[in-house]
This record gives structure tokens, C-alpha cells and sequence, in this order.
């Protein structure tokens, strides 16, 4: 009886490398190739259709597109939104959050379908390899990982060649900026950001600027999560952040370069435009200096930290996550209401809230204004006990008074 192929599972982006890696492991090892896409709303119909072309072009058994969109909104972006996560303060952590979600949605093919190995298209010199290998090794152990362009040191040029020499031709000319386009921002690499005396040009961004003057932007949230874009409002999450995108993006909004640690250990610089994570997390943010208190804001930013570090660092299935994602969750009971945000050309300010949690309205004082709550003495005496600890050391330390 002839001996029944292997299944191999390729991440498959129908990119240069994924799709060198579906033809080598069909051909040359006699693989039966799954090429799976993992969609977390960063394709358009138009590629994936084009994807599943060529991977059968290509030589695949099967071809799957693995929709994860939802399942990446409400396991990630929401908790992002609730943290107010920017890594470094600057980054809204779009292609790291978005490789977690791909390697858990290849990981569950490959056990589906009882695969041998699974197979990606990262180097050796980058953050992904992690993110993916990481997540295969504790969702589907025993199942053999294999890195074609990372173990076989691979260029360009011989990916190229070994694919026109086996029939296959597409557009693969090196550009002189290569792009990350998802549901969460598009990261661009390459050109200018090489050099780190440079910042890139106007004409290295996707998304020009196209608009002129100014507009009001209304977002509306319901316990944390974005309800309503201008008064319309969205049951589908992901629907009200493209939304948004729409509305930001023909200002050339959320554009800025990140500097970090990669997991590796090396410095890393990436370009990026986001227009809708800036402006929802920039709403969210300014929501909740009105609605939360001063310990829920501070503890919160604590433990949002340290969920965007590990996000990117590829521990997203390391169980604290869950704990702080509840923590993020319960923190947002009150964070409702409306913010006003003003938009221009490369920029945007937040206007002011309409929120029934406005906890600048109350009943015992307006700040600079008029205090209701207490008497003048009240605070001439509280401002005394709270001076105690440092009357007491200067009473002390008379010599160090001249500071």
C-alpha cells in the first residue's frame, strides 16, 4: 500500500515566503500542504480570493481562510482599549497582538485536521518567529514546527527564482518599504527607517492626507467599548473602529515611529498609521479622567502595562492575562458616556464629555471655584495635618530647610 503523505499546516499570507514555503514542501518533501489564512481583518475580499488562487497555483491540497476577526476584537483589542495600551506610550501593539491571534487560529487547524507539522514564513531575526513558534509549541506539542526561510537562510532572489523555475509567477519585486496593513494600524518597515536620523516621507504612508479644515468626531462609549461613531450606532465592534478609521485616516491621523526591544533583544524602529486606535483609545482615555478615580485610573495603567508588554512579548497565553483582562473589565462599570474630539490635518484635541458618571459634577465643590463639601476651617485643618510628616522632619533636619 503506498505510504499515506504527511500534513503539513503553512501559515499562509501569499506573501513571497509563505508562498516559496507551500510549493518547497509540496514538492520537494512530498507534503500534503494545508495552506490556512489567518484573517484578523487586516485582508480584503479581493486578496483572499487571490490567495486561494495561487495556493493551489502553488500546489496546495487545501486552501482555508480562518476568520478570527471577532474572537481578535473581544480577546484583544477590547482589553487594549480598556488599558489604553500604547507600547512605549507611543505604539497601539497592532502586528504583535495580530500574530497571537493567527498562531492560535493556525494551532486549532493543525489539531483539527490531525496535521504533522505546521509551517511559517518567519526569519530568524525578527519578533514573529516567537510569536508563532511560541504558540504552536503549547497548542499543538508534538506537532513539528518548520521554518523554511529561517533554517535554510534563504534571499529573496533564491525564493524568486526557485518559484519561476517551477512555473509560478507573481509580483514579488522588493519595494522599498514593506507594509503590515490590519484591523488595528498598519506598520510600515524599510526605507527611511533604516537610517535613524531619518523619518520617512509623505509618500511612504498608504493612506494620504486628503482632507483640509476641521470636523467634530462624537464617540460614544458603554462601559469601556466604542457604542456609537457620530450617533450611529454599532453592534459590531469591529464595524464602529473601520468606521472610525474612515472618518480619521483622509487626515493623516495616528501617524508616528516606535522605537522598542524586540523579544530577541535587539532595538527595533517601525513607521506606523493608525488613525482609529489613536482616536479611540486617545476618547477612551479622556472618558475616563472624568469618570474613574484617581486609584482606578493609576492601578489600572499599572497592570494595562504590563498586559501590552506581554502581549507583545508573546505571553498572551500565560495566565495572568485573564486575571488583569478582568481587572480591565470591572474597571470600566462606569466609563459611559459621549467624548467630542476636534479633527485636523495630522492631529486632533479633545474637546469635552457628556457622560452621566461625570465626576467633575458633584455636589461638593467646583475646583478653583466655590467648595461646598467644607468649611473654611475644614480645610485650613486638613491642610495642617497633612503638612505633619514634613514638619516633623524639618523640625528635625533644620539644616537641610535651605533646599
Amino acid at each position: 500500500m503506498e505510504e499515506k503523505k504527511k500534513k503539513v499546516v503553512v501559515a499562509f499570507s501569499g506573501g513571497l515566503d509563505t508562498s516559496f514555503t507551500v510549493m518547497y514542501l509540496a514538492k520537494e518533501k512530498g507534503y500534503d500542504v494545508y495552506a490556512a489564512c489567518a484573517n484578523t481583518g487586516g485582508f480584503s475580499d479581493e486578496q483572499l480570493r487571490k490567495n486561494e488562487e495561487n495556493a493551489y497555483k502553488l500546489g496546495a491540497t487545501k486552501y482555508v481562510t480562518l476568520d478570527v476577526t471577532q474572537e481578535y476584537y473581544e480577546k484583544s483589542l477590547k482589553y487594549m482599549v480598556f488599558g489604553n495600551v500604547l507600547r512605549n506610550g507611543t505604539y497601539p501593539i497592532s502586528v504583535s497582538s495580530e500574530r497571537i491571534f493567527q498562531a492560535l487560529a493556525i494551532a486549532r487547524y493543525a489539531n483539527e485536521i490531525g496535521a504533522h507539522a505546521i509551517a511559517h514564513g518567519s526569519t530568524g531575526a525578527g519578533n514573529d518567529q516567537v510569536r508563532f513558534d511560541m504558540t504552536f509549541l503549547v497548542l499543538a506539542p508534538g506537532v513539528e514546527i518548520i521554518t523554511l526561510t529561517r533554517d535554510m537562510a534563504l534571499s529573496r532572489e533564491q525564493e524568486i527564482n526557485y518559484l519561476k523555475e517551477h512555473g509560478f509567477e507573481a509580483d514579488f519585486t522588493k519595494l522599498k518599504y514593506s507594509y503590515n496593513v490590519g484591523l488595528w494600524g498598519t506598520s510600515i518597515c524599510g526605507g527611511e527607517i533604516l537610517d535613524s536620523r531619518q523619518g520617512l516621507p509623505e509618500s511612504a504612508y498608504l493612506k494620504q492626507v486628503t482632507k483640509t479644515g476641521s470636523e467634530e468626531l462624537r464617540l460614544e462609549f458603554q462601559k469601556g467599548e466604542l457604542h456609537a461613531v457620530n450617533g450611529e450606532v454599532f453592534t459590531d465592534k469591529v464595524k464602529a473602529i473601520q468606521r472610525v478609521e474612515e472618518i480619521g485616516a483622509p487626515y493623516g491621523i495616528g501617524r508616528d515611529m516606535h522605537v522598542g526591544d524586540t523579544i530577541i533583544g535587539i532595538k527595533g524602529r517601525v513607521g506606523f498609521e493608525a488613525a482609529a486606535p489613536m482616536l479611540i483609545i486617545g476618547a477612551h482615555r479622556f472618558l475616563e479622567k472624568y469618570t474613574l478615580s484617581k486609584w482606578q485610573q493609576y492601578w489600572k495603567d499599572q497592570v494595562a502595562n504590563w498586559y501590552g508588554m506581554f502581549l507583545h512579548e508573546s505571553q498572551y497565553l500565560e495566565p495572568v492575562m485573564r486575571d488583569i483582562e478582568a481587572m480591565l473589565t470591572e474597571s470600566q462599570r462606569n466609563v459611559n458616556g459621549t467624548v467630542i474630539l476636534e479633527l485636523r490635518p495630522l492631529s486632533f484635541s479633545t474637546v469635552g464629555v457628556d457622560s452621566p458618571d461625570d465626576l467633575v459634577k458633584n455636589k461638593f465643590g467646583e475646583y478653583g471655584e466655590m467648595q461646598k463639601g467644607w468649611t473654611a476651617d475644614d480645610a485650613k485643618g486638613f491642610i495642617k495635618v497633612l503638612s505633619t510628616p514634613l514638619r516633623a522632619y524639618y523640625s528635625v533636619h533644620k539644616d537641610e530647610e535651605d533646599v
